[in-house]
């Protein structure tokens, strides 16, 4: 496979560096506090046998679906391997579940990324590339910057010949409220490097993951 010369990287991208616990971050009462505020709001009461245990509960689930702003997406990428008997071909890890929530209505984005890309002379380990995935995706998300997120620093840390990043997803804010169309599913994409420059490597990598195949399909009907 053909190398092209090295192409100009894009900047790191905003928000790598995350979030720590500062002065400003509310403390636990005060996060339980406002979800009393919002069930009161919605007209029930915070005090009933059913919901006392619930501001509490909240605040422990947020701690899990929003624990990417206390990671360094970076830190998961800096142990590497050289060790690879010369291999020279992509590296592809396919859906890739995650649950992230949208940034505009808070409410989950549930889906799946497919991540590549073309090493130089080191890899990473697998496991690697989802805790990548889940240190964004744990944070309020538009699925366009999390696509951007993802590619951006597996290229910024590892620079490899390329990075190539696709990310399916199904977004709740519009499918229980607004339109309720349940049945669309939303795709973005990430090509960098060769996956960018050279169409059939980024070929490769889309008929890999059955995209290219479904596109296919769905021009030419059933």
């Amino acid at each position: 496979m053909a190398r092209p010369a090295r192409t100009k990287r894009p900047a790191k991208p905003p928000g790598e560096t995350p979030a720590r616990r500062g002065r400003n971050r509310p403390t636990r009462a005060e996060a339980e506090s406002a979800v009393r505020t919002l069930i009161r709001w919605t007209g029930d009461d915070p005090d009933r046998e059913g919901l006392l245990a619930t501001p509490s509960r909240v605040v422990r689930a947020y701690e899990e679906w929003f624990g990417g702003y206390d990671e360094d997406p970076r830190d998961y990428l800096k142990r590497t391997f050289e060790e690879v008997a010369g291999y020279d071909e992509i590296v592809l890890l396919r859906d890739v579940r995650f649950v992230s929530h949208c940034e505009h209505h808070m409410a989950p984005i549930l889906g799946r990324v497919h991540i590549a890309y073309l090493p130089r002379s080191r890899v990473v380990g697998i496991s690697k590339l989802i805790r990548l995935v889940d240190a964004y995706a744990k944070r309020l998300q538009v699925q366009e910057k999390l696509t951007a997120e993802i590619a951006s620093c597996l290229d910024s840390v590892l620079k490899p010949h390329g990075v190539a990043v696709v990310v399916e997803g199904a977004h709740e804010c519009m499918t229980t409220r607004g339109v309720r169309r349940s049945d669309v599913t939303m795709v973005t994409s990430r090509m960098l490097g060769v996956f960018r420059d050279q169409p059939q490597t980024r070929n490769e990598f889309l008929s890999a993951i059955d995209l290219r195949s479904a596109a296919r399909a769905g021009k030419n009907g059933p």
